[in-house]
């Protein structure tokens, strides 16, 4: 057999091994795992005991191809070339394997839990399983995900419904990323979070690089321009698995000692060095194999040992996840004594004092990871368009930087922390996510520097700048971006919070923290965007009308804040009521000195808006009699030669003959 064709063999079966070396680690763990585990009360058997972790891994592999054929099809492959529909074919198909493939592991999950049940019972007991048990609701959730998947997958053709479904394939993730480890100490929040980062990141890493060995083996591309694109999402699915895992580990482990003297610390060894022989082989592509491709547009050995090297040691390291995930780590969760333990799963902190605003961290590793990338790319647009000689204001970057610190703050430090206990301090946390932040990072103008940054396709694919375009004129943004629309999302929310199940919701469920937090953050960015942003919208208030609408938030402000003020009874008290129990506070007081907050302290963004809006006001009218000073100069002031002929014309009609 000819060179070249050992190596298209070689990569096209590569996906193959991934999942056979993912299989056999699999099983190989678990077997060993049974052989040592001491026996249990109720035991469904080994049949069980291997078949769960094996379907678990054709459930992960399943999702991993799905969300990597979605994210591909989406931003790297052109809509014009044959490989863009095979791809999406295998989104479909491979959205149907997970749903099957989550189906039998629910089954078995309920059979480990449940041992050996009667069959005249099985039925019912397995409903019930998936009805009102949180692990079976989650399974049940990731089924229906993934069979709505397959089916719109083999219906959905075009990039922005690609992308649509890569973000629901992405929070189908989540329903099992709640039922993971309880990271102990209380920091439940934290570890399903950093869970889900590390599932979806690892699911686009894996199931990206095993989409794109299929093209390169059997389809007509360019290899080396998809080859660059896929090392683009590999090199930050490294650093979200990186982040993640450093999280998830700090929550899971005691002492650094506990990686090697415990089963779970050495699965994670495992885990580590994959991660680090999976960096090592980006680099190799990036430093290597796509300059060496690029042009030539063939596979080579080297290309292919790489390929596969890299799915084998992805299969291993999904292996050892499947099994790790069965794995108790040495945190364990501790009994609830007190209200605090109770009710958020951590004893209660210190006191909030001065001091407790600096030393008092529960990193949140999303928004941690948002802010990196956040600062990462904005520095990379500023270094492009300063190598071609373009300026960018040195006063926006450090608005941007500004404002991505203060989101990390706010998200991981003491405002996030005594957020849970205080009303007060989460209301701080709400004002500022809603009104200080957003400000900051609209004056960085981020879109007008990604649109000046980035190049434009031209081969049919959508990049980061086609999807920007795409964002800015699509009805939905126009409708958002409104300034009335804004206006009303940004004080009505408000209330629609704070009265409304959503506030319990929030202050109880890890999700709902989530979306609280990702909700006030695009609210007000919308709003100060309409107000004082730069960044191109379909349209925006004079500013006559722009200072009566935040004159009118403010108002709104101000009442929701005396409302609070002069309020004679909790909002949550089986939270709030309760959770400080042995800290010298009364609640209620608490609860006042929150409206205080968002009445005086939520009030000092606002009026920075106001001298922001009324500064641009100003200089707005600057440019526009510049421009008619320039425009005068160029034609002699014709303009108003011909309206003081005009004026002497009527003068001259209506003069008594």
């Amino acid at each position: 057999m000819a060179p070249r064709s050992s190596a298209r063999l070689l990569i096209l079966l590569s996906p193959a091994l991934l999942a056979a070396v993912a299989i056999g680690v699999g099983v190989i763990l678990a077997a060993t795992t049974l052989a040592s585990a001491p026996a249990l009360l109720i035991d469904a058997g080994p049949v069980v005991d291997i078949a769960l972790p094996v379907c678990r891994i054709i459930v992960d592999l399943a999702s991993a191809v799905t969300i990597g054929a979605l994210v591909l099809a989406a931003t790297a492959l052109p809509v014009t070339e044959a490989p863009y529909g095979r791809v999406l074919d295998i989104a479909a198909g491979s959205a149907a394997l997970w749903a099957i493939s989550a189906l039998g592991t629910s089954v078995l999950a309920y059979m480990n839990l449940a041992g050996a049940v009667p069959w005249s019972i099985f039925g019912a007991s397995y409903g019930q399983f998936l009805t009102e048990v949180s692990l079976g609701q989650g399974w049940l959730a990731t089924v229906l995900s993934a069979a709505v998947l397959a089916v719109l997958g083999f219906a959905v053709r075009s990039p922005i419904g690609a992308g649509a479904l890569a973000a629901a394939a992405f929070a189908a993730l989540i329903p099992m990323a709640l039922q993971g480890h309880a990271a102990g100490a209380g920091s439940h929040s934290a570890a399903t979070s950093a869970l889900w980062m590390h599932a979806a990141g690892a699911a686009l890493w894996v199931g990206g690089l095993a989409v794109t060995a299929v093209v390169l083996g059997r389809m007509d591309v360019d290899r080396g321009t998809l080859l660059r694109r896929y090392s683009t999402l590999a090199l930050a699915c490294f650093a979200i698995v990186a982040i993640s895992g450093l999280v998830s580990a700090s929550l899971r482990l005691e002492t650094p000692a506990q990686l090697v003297t415990t089963p779970y610390g050495q699965l994670l060894i495992v885990k580590i060095i994959a991660l680090l022989l999976l960096g090592l082989a980006g680099a190799l592509h990036r430093r290597w194999t796509i300059r060496r491709i690029q042009g030539r547009n063939r596979i080579g050995g080297l290309l292919a040992g790489l390929v596969a090297a890299e799915l084998a040691v992805m299969g291993a390291a999904s292996g050892v996840a499947a099994i790790l995930a069965r794995t108790a780590p040495p945190v364990t969760e501790e009994l609830a004594v007190t209200a605090s333990e109770r009710l958020s799963g951590q004893p209660l902190p210190a006191p909030l004092e001065p001091l407790r605003f600096l030393d008092q961290w529960a990193v949140d590793p999303i928004w941690l990871t948002v802010a990196g990338f956040g600062a990462a790319l904005y520095l990379a647009g500023m270094l492009r368009l300063r190598r071609r000689g373009d300026s960018w204001h040195p006063a926006r970057l450090v608005a941007w930087l500004a404002g991505l610190a203060m989101l990390v703050y706010l998200t991981s430090g003491a405002p996030s922390v005594y957020g849970t206990y205080l009303f007060s301090a989460h209301m701080l946390e709400h004002m500022a996510l809603s009104m200080l932040v957003p400000l900051l990072l609209v004056l960085g103008a981020p879109v007008t520097l990604a649109l000046r940054a980035v190049q434009p396709r031209t081969d049919g694919s959508r990049g980061a700048r086609e999807w920007i375009m795409t964002l800015i004129h699509s009805p939905l943004t126009t409708v958002l971006t409104h300034p009335l629309v804004t206006a009303v999302l940004f004080a009505g929310s408000t209330v629609a919070f704070y009265y409304t199940p959503l506030f319990d919701w929030a202050v109880k469920d890890p999700l709902g923290h989530q979306w609280m937090i990702a909700h006030f953050l695009i609210v007000g960015y919308l709003f100060a965007l309409s107000m004082i942003g730069i960044d191109p919208v379909p349209y925006r208030f004079p500013y006559p009308l722009r200072l009566l609408t935040l004159l009118i938030v403010m108002a709104f402000h101000a009442f929701f804040g005396l409302a609070l003020m002069s309020s004679t009874s909790l909002l949550l008290p089986d939270w709030y009521g309760q959770i400080t129990e042995g800290w010298p506070i009364d609640p209620l007081e608490d609860q006042r000195s929150a409206g205080g907050i968002a009445w005086s302290v939520g009030e000092i963004p606002t009026l920075l808006l106001v001298i922001t809006m009324i500064t641009l006001w100003s200089r707005s009218d600057e440019r526009e009699a510049r421009r008619l000073d320039r425009q005068a100069a160029r034609t002699g002031d014709a303009d108003l030669q011909d309206y003081n002929s005009m004026l002497q014309q009527l003068t001259d009609r209506d003069r008594p003959r």
